[in-house]
């Protein structure tokens, strides 16, 4: 049982809580409705995240098997039967189909593009450097649409394109972890990496960085925003800028970018950072 459930990865389902944001951005989670859809849409989200990542294990079993880390996978290692993981990939996507057709037409709609882009992402598109990435941050945003449309809320610009950035970012950091492998053991442990080197991730993250800091001062002090909320949100560009600095310091420093989920679970100081980034915005949305 630990191993099927290992094969779900329930602990990159924290993914899908990009889908409860535009609910949260406008100052509408504490109506029960909207997050009862909202909760619901991150249900079967989930399940469908679960089928795809079992369909990547069973199609990139070959390279995961010399993998440092992925080795220890339940079908790397021959710890669950491939034919119970294909009939548990495709169990999954029926319930999750089924499910989130309760919650509304348009994001069924949506979850079939996401399943279907990333079947075709693990198919042959990983394979191309930059795109491969692209697809990933793109998966993203489209959790952003699903719970806008479960709770019929507005989808607000600003969250996309943060959402977009801060995805290629941290991408982009995973694929470090690949090149670093490459350059260490002369393994490749993806096709995309030969599209890749440590100066092109390096200085491309840089570029981000700034972009995504930038980006969210001028989110912060438009007038759209000062209206919408108050004139002291630009007091949390602080916590992003430290949050950024941390997640390159883990990057560049400490060489730990494989899996940012991880990242998150076990980083004391970027979950401190997210919790006082989080509290503030409650306090200024919700109670100021």
């Amino acid at each position: 049982m630990n191993n099927l459930i290992n094969l779900l990865r329930p602990s990159h389902y924290l993914k899908n809580i990009f889908i409860f944001l535009p609910l949260f951005f406008s100052g509408q989670i504490t109506l029960f409705d909207k997050s009862l859809n909202a909760l619901i849409a991150f249900i079967a989200f989930s399940l469908s995240a679960s089928a795809i990542y079992i369909f990547n294990d069973l199609k990139d079993l070959k390279d995961d098997k010399i993998h440092p880390v992925k080795k220890l996978r339940p079908l790397a290692s021959g710890l669950v039967d491939q034919k119970i993981a294909i009939f548990l990939m495709i169990l999954l996507i029926c319930i999750s189909l089924g499910i989130m057709i309760t919650v509304s037409k348009e994001s069924l709609v949506i979850l079939i593009i996401y399943i279907s882009l990333n079947l075709v992402y693990s198919l042959g598109l990983k394979k191309i450097s930059i795109l491969d990435i692209i697809i990933i941050s793109t998966g993203f945003v489209l959790r952003l649409f699903v719970g806008s449309f479960a709770y019929n809320v507005k989808l607000e610009i600003w969250i996309v394109i943060m959402t977009f950035l801060l995805a290629l970012f941290i991408a982009l950091g995973k694929r470090r972890d690949d090149a670093l492998i490459l350059k260490s053991t002369k393994k490749k442990m993806r096709k995309s990496i030969d599209g890749y080197n440590l100066k092109l991730i390096d200085s491309s993250m840089l570029v981000l960085a700034a972009i995504i800091i930038v980006s969210y001062i001028q989110f912060s002090i438009s007038l759209e925003t000062i209206i919408k909320f108050n004139e002291y949100l630009y007091l949390t560009t602080i916590f992003v800028i430290f949050g950024i600095i941390r997640y390159m310091q883990l990057v560049f420093v400490k060489n730990t970018s494989g899996d940012p989920v991880e990242i998150i679970l076990k980083d004391k100081v970027i979950q401190i950072n997210l919790l006082i980034w989080l509290s503030t915005f409650i306090w200024i949305i919700y109670f100021f």
